[in-house]
């Protein structure tokens, strides 16, 4: 299971990511959505494409643009559509293997 953590406030749970140059791509039904706020950031990947940002705020603190993700991944990249990654103070930790009762 891999979390990701922004000042011991968990934003995302997910038992599977897609890595993708060291970062951990979490599926978009994995978000604590509560905790982004759209951002008006972009950025271009030569091959993934444009990228949009998400600002996080949780535990009276704010990572600006410190989550991001592409809505229309070029062909290469079309795995994460829509997964977020994360960056700027947001801790991504791998819990181990989930256990159910």
């Amino acid at each position: 299971m891999m979390r990701a953590v922004f000042h011991g406030t968990v934003l995302a749970e997910a038992e599977h990511t897609v890595v993708v140059e060291g970062n951990h791509y979490f599926p978009p039904e994995s978000l604590h959505r509560e905790h982004f706020t759209g951002s008006r950031a972009r950025s271009l990947c030569p091959w993934k494409g444009i990228a949009r940002y998400y600002t996080v705020t949780a535990g009276g603190r704010t990572g600006r643009n410190a989550a991001w993700y592409y809505p229309h991944p070029s062909p290469p990249a079309r795995r994460i559509k829509d997964h977020v990654a994360f960056g700027d103070g947001v801790v991504v930790e791998d819990t181990g293997p989930r256990v159910d009762p």
